[in-house]
């Protein structure tokens, strides 16, 4: 994944921005950085994510991606996070999903050269859907949440374009 989303202002983003409106950290967030909940998200955003509450519930939070560290930490590859020691703790407990629209993906080419590049921009986004849930893991900086996407394999369908994408969760579990 190339660190970049974009949220439609739908009315199912709508109803997770007004969940989020919520928190007690919004006024915290705010001023400090302010939120983005629409529009496109780069790394250090804060944006809405969903993840349970004290009390095993789901519920909405505004949460900065990235995770501090000697470079800032962005994504989570799956097949290492559970052993890696940035995202050890995380993987265990502090689950969250990303509500987007769709994910930007740039070709990474290879020139005769030998050197990579940077080709075409794409948009990706699940077949007949308005949204895409990106799968993450959060936890707490400086008192405040902050979070990373997971990424895998790419589909064959997506190959093509990068060697990784974001790990995404089918709708119907989403309240799950």
């Amino acid at each position: 994944m190339c660190c970049r989303y974009w949220v439609d202002d739908i009315p199912e983003m709508d109803e997770i921005v007004e969940d989020m409106n919520k928190s007690p950290l919004v006024s915290k967030w705010q001023k400090t950085t302010g939120i983005t909940t629409f529009g496109e998200v780069k790394p250090t955003n804060v944006v809405p994510v969903i993840a349970t509450n004290r009390s095993g519930t789901r519920a909405v939070f505004p949460m900065k991606w990235g995770f501090a560290g000697r470079a800032l930490l962005m994504n989570a590859r799956t097949e290492t996070a559970p052993v890696k020691e940035s995202f050890k703790e995380a993987w265990l407990s502090h689950l969250c999903i990303v509500p987007a629209s769709y994910y930007f993906e740039w070709e990474h080419l290879i020139g005769n050269d030998g050197k990579k590049r940077t080709g075409e921009k794409y948009l990706i986004q699940p077949k007949d859907s308005m949204m895409t849930w990106l799968c993450g893991l959060y936890r707490i900086e400086n008192s405040l949440p902050v979070f990373v996407i997971l990424t895998r394999e790419p589909s064959e369908d997506i190959r093509f374009i990068h060697d990784r994408m974001p790990l995404i969760m089918p709708k119907e579990y989403v309240d799950a």
